[in-house]
């Protein structure tokens, strides 16, 4: 038998159709699904659609982490809604104010050898443990939870050998931030990124938490790493040992892909404004003036996170300028940072502690003063997330953004050594954490007469109906490269509570890119049914969220048309029915203007022969030019599409 890496063996243990040939579609079997709050009342709304009597994955756990500011009453409304349903439905229910999803799931749920799906893209944190768990949109988990397989074209592994040992005040972040400052946000495309090699035994589990969560930024399918003797002992401090199997690759085994990562080369890195892939030394930008450091969120979640940041700014004072917002990633973990005096050590130097959360990595609170520099340990920095519209959102290391807030500017962390004589503190993991499980709330083993609980603002999908045949629609946007979800539905506190309510949600749509969108999609839905919009390289990078495809398809969005797509985006896209097409010539991207009327005819049958779809452009002035494009779908997505998307397919299947 050919040597496997680690990739290959989950898939293989999981594989229910298809063969392991990269582009080639395959469908596995999911162990272990993931919702959180923003997108999981959209899951359960698509389970109520599709019928469903109870989960049949092993483990479903919704969680509620991205939407904890009660301003008013929706998103306690949504609060209750989730409990009720995930009684409903036999989930797991992890109350506001636990934790943010996934670190929590990886304390509590997550096994070496298991698949998982989650709602939410950065679900891919989960391979820390040797798992295969990959981000997707809400359909696809929904399915999974029904017991489908979940489908993803085969994509390509790509072998990250990592040798030496990270030097002082270097860590885990700096290594994701090396490999995005190499590959950029479209470098994971297509690809599973896999480490291994010696450097690996220098790496805690939470560390590789670290670099498996910001695979998404490189735009990757998940990220996988072994389990090994630091897995084992990362278990064993949440007192799950019994879970842990050894996971590792096959002595000889092959990648299709291969990087190389030298620990003792690195140096403290920053992504500056508005990319992650925007990538240089901080000894570069030193000296800017800064007014805000947040530490926390599920890109730098761990125990060590919090104890780095605490040690740095032990018995000094957060210089008077700078705010240090401390986000916990769980109500664990301050009982855990209060054993250990790191929760002291922040707050005597002026930290501010916000509730175990999201909160400001999606734009819930936090934002930044206008015009100011604000570093955070967060995945994102996209054009507006923070909630300022003219942010300038640094992502650095926990190190960098103490070190800064002590200095009231950007400040590389190795200085720490001659501006206040300071060795590089040495971190010792409790061998075993202080466990919390009092806010998860098991499913019922009775779950039949449990009754949605759905306050004004939640509001029952619409049917969505199937591919037309022939349309005559304009073009409403066109767009360049790397234009991301939060850009097509903005995130927020403003908009977020709105995540159960389509009708209204709708109207923040592209509000990013073009405030007067909503406004001129209703005008043509009324007048000419729907339309399209045009994108170039990597539309709809990002974050998982479904509003992004069913917002744009509740205001008639027909197709995109594009010169490639993010994977979950494009997933999405025909989950909800929207016909993602891509130019068989990229020049003939510049020949379509917004204002453009097209003409698509013989829709159906294009689709499902694989033919050239032909697109007739027709300018204001009458002239017209036809540009050929064309799909890449599977055979089982142009059976969802021609139905209208995944729950039409799916109440067929139980019908």
């Amino acid at each position: 038998m050919a040597a496997l890496n680690v990739t290959q063996k989950l898939i293989n243990d999981h594989l229910i159709e298809g063969e392991l040939i990269p582009g080639k579609e395959i469908g596995i079997k999911i162990d272990q699904a993931l919702l959180q709050d923003a997108t999981g009342t959209l899951v359960q709304l698509e389970l109520e659609a599709m019928g469903l009597d109870r989960a049949k994955t092993e483990v479903a756990v919704q969680y509620v982490d991205h939407n904890l500011l009660q301003t008013d009453f929706k998103n306690a409304d949504d609060h209750l809604f989730l409990k009720s349903a995930a009684q409903r439905f036999g989930l797991w229910f992890s109350r506001p104010g636990n934790g943010v999803s996934h670190p929590v799931h990886m304390e509590r749920f997550g096994k070496p050898g298991k698949t998982l799906v989650g709602s939410d893209s950065h679900s891919c944190a989960a391979g820390s443990l040797g798992m295969l768990a990959i981000g997707t949109g809400g359909l696809d988990v929904a399915a999974a939870i029904a017991g489908q397989p979940y489908y993803v074209k085969m994509p390509k592994v790509m072998g990250v050998k990592l040798t030496g040992n990270l030097p002082d005040w270097v860590s885990a972040k700096d290594i994701i931030l090396e490999m995005l400052r190499r590959h950029d946000v479209k470098g994971g495309v297509g690809k599973i990124i896999e480490y291994y090699g010696d450097g690996l035994k220098h790496l805690s589990a939470m560390d590789r938490h670290v670099i498996a969560n910001m695979g998404a930024e490189l735009g990757a399918t998940t990220t996988v790493f072994p389990s090994d003797e630091e897995t084992k002992r990362f278990l064993k401090s949440q007192t799950r040992e019994e879970d842990w199997i050894e996971l590792k690759a096959d002595e000889g085994c092959e990648y299709d892909l291969h990087d190389e990562i030298v620990l003792d080369d690195l140096v403290p890195l920053i992504a500056l404004p508005t990319s992650p892939g925007n990538v240089v030394p901080v000894s570069e930008v030193a000296g800017k003036k800064i007014s805000q450091c947040v530490i926390g969120s599920s890109a730098n979640p761990g125990l060590r996170d919090f104890w780095i940041a605490g040690e740095i700014v032990k018995g000094k004072a957060v210089n008077a300028e700078v705010s240090l917002d401390i986000n916990p990633t769980s109500r664990q973990i301050i009982q855990n940072m209060i054993d250990i005096k790191t929760f002291g050590n922040l707050i005597t130097a002026g930290a501010r502690f916000h509730q175990s959360g999201c909160m400001g990595c999606i734009g819930m609170g936090q934002a930044p003063a206008s015009g100011t520099i604000s570093l955070r340990t967060m995945p994102r920095n996209f054009p507006d997330r923070s909630g300022t519209k003219d942010d300038q959102v640094h992502l650095c290391s926990p190190e960098t953004a103490a070190a800064s807030a002590l200095t009231g500017k950007i400040t590389d962390p190795r200085d720490m050594e001659k501006l206040y004589d300071m060795n590089y503190p040495e971190y010792v993991d409790p061998e075993i954490h202080i466990i919390n499980t009092d806010m998860l709330v098991a499913p019922p083993e009775d779950n039949e007469n449990v009754e949605l609980q759905k306050g004004p603002n939640i509001k029952s999908l619409p049917h969505i109906e199937e591919l037309k045949d022939s349309v005559e629609v304009p073009v409403l946007l066109k767009m360049g490269d790397n234009i991301s979800t939060d850009e097509i539905l903005k995130a927020g506190a403003e908009v977020l509570p709105l995540r159960s309510n389509l009708p209204e949600i709708s109207k923040y749509a592209f509000t990013v890119i073009d405030e007067t969108y909503y406004d001129r999609a209703m005008e043509t839905k009324d007048k000419f049914g729907g339309h399209i919009v045009v994108a170039a390289e990597n539309y709809a990078q990002g974050s998982s969220r479904e509003h992004a495809a069913i917002a744009p398809k509740y205001l008639g969005q027909v197709a995109v048309i594009a010169k490639s797509y993010a994977r979950i985006a494009w997933q999405n896209l025909v989950n909800f029915g929207i016909l993602p097409l891509e130019f068989e010539n990229l020049e003939d991207y510049d020949k379509f203007e917004q204002g453009d009327t097209i003409k698509l005819k013989n829709l159906r049958a294009s689709v499902k022969n694989r033919d050239t779809i032909e697109v007739e452009i027709i300018k204001e002035n009458g002239d017209s030019v036809t540009v050929p494009t064309k799909h890449t779908m599977s055979d089982r997505q142009i059976r969802v599409l021609l139905k209208g998307g995944i729950i039409n397919d799916f109440k067929e299947k139980l019908n």
